[in-house]
């Protein structure tokens, strides 16, 4: 029963995942780099949040480690100096990552590390950072979904 729950909530995370993707899907460099609300984040500020997300609790909380990020992260929140292709193979990276480490840990497993808020105390293993997992890429998704349409009036981009 536990690989039957496992493939659903990996099926979940992935179709928010592609969710984010398909909504960005046909975005030039500017469209993707500018801000469309007034707080300021960017389309692909967003994306390399959710890579540094994706990382942050696959690795460094549920195996205690992860290898340093190849740039200073000294920018503002949720933007990026990068180019598309950098942030995206970012993303997708920590994706495939995260993947591999949800395949090998037992729902159960108590995560490594610990998140340095109260969230931490409400993600006791695997299964919640799974399910967080979920509800943050889904909560962005729908961030990026509004934007896309402030930026050419697309809606309704993505597998669900």
């Amino acid at each position: 029963m536990a690989g039957d729950e496992k493939l659903t909530l990996l099926s979940f995370l992935r179709a928010q995942r592609e969710s984010v993707l398909a909504i960005l899907d046909g975005l030039g460099e500017d469209a993707l780099a500018t801000p469309v609300l007034p707080s300021g984040w960017t389309p692909l500020g967003m994306v390399e949040h959710l890579g540094y997300a994706e990382r942050h609790w696959f690795q460094e909380i549920v195996t205690g480690t992860a290898d340093p990020v190849a740039w200073p992260d000294d920018h503002e929140p949720l933007t990026t100096p990068r180019s598309p292709d950098v942030v995206f193979a970012f993303y997708r990276e920590q994706c495939r990552r995260s993947d591999e480490i949800f395949a090998a840990t037992p729902l159960s497993a108590v995560p490594a590390g610990r998140h340095p808020t109260a969230l931490a105390d409400e993600i006791a293993d695997l299964r919640g950072v799974v399910l967080h997992m979920i509800e943050e890429t889904a909560r962005h998704a729908g961030h990026l979904d509004a934007a896309r349409e402030l930026i050419d009036g697309r809606t309704g981009l993505g597998p669900r």
